[in-house]
């Protein structure tokens, strides 16, 4: 009777872990064919989110990272910019000029701005969010990734080859400018926890 049972235990175990492995294995098939997937570090996965979920879980993923990407690209760029000294010219409002605002740090700033700027902000955001998750056939059900909404770009005449190379380097220049963007905050708000950026005005 014991050995029926542990026979029957470890075919359940066998089972599971056959299952698990498969489920793996799919998930990494299905991150090497996605864009983004490059040299030198190809379905890079440590956490293994891929495993969590489903086909549609890994989509809501990939968008997220997508939409993440776009805005850290702009993040950073606008924080080089102000970091240049360069800025909008005039006043945000009756009380706070541009130049006020340039020379804060990125979290004083955004607390700054007026509640009524702030509810501009995040209504503009609310839009782009919605136009581009308002598709005919969304991303999770096998529809196309959001799109940047303004201004709207077509790449309709684009090689599938060219698109890819395009996509992959959007994604991989996005991660780095979260990396950035999550840099700059730090040295901003913690002297020296970047030592890179340690002593530079325009990130202290």
């Amino acid at each position: 009777m014991k050995i029926i049972t542990l026979l029957t235990l470890f075919g359940s175990a066998a089972s599971f872990t056959t299952v698990a492995v498969s489920k793996i294995s799919t998930a990494v098939n299905a991150l090497e064919d996605m864009a983004g997937s490059t040299a030198p570090i190809k379905a890079f996965d440590p956490m293994g989110l891929a495993t969590v979920g489903s086909e549609e879980t890994l989509a809501w993923f990939r968008a997220a990272e997508l939409k993440h990407s776009r805005v850290a690209m702009l993040a950073t760029t606008g924080y080089l910019i102000n970091a240049a000294g360069f800025h909008f010219p005039g006043n945000l409002s009756s009380e706070l000029s541009f130049a006020d605002l340039a020379a804060m740090k990125p979290i004083d700033a955004w607390a700054a701005v007026p509640d009524s700027g702030k509810a501009q902000i995040l209504f503009s955001c609310f839009v782009a969010e919605l136009v581009s998750e308002s598709k005919e056939t969304h991303y999770m059900k096998g529809g196309p990734l959001p799109t940047v909404v303004f201004p709207p770009i077509d790449f309709s005449n684009v090689s599938e080859d060219t698109l890819r190379m395009k996509r992959n380097r959007e994604l991989n220049n996005g991660r780095l400018a979260m990396i950035a963007m999550m840099s700059f905050i730090s040295e901003a708000n913690i002297p020296g926890s970047v030592p890179a950026l340690s002593g530079i005005a325009s990130f202290n």
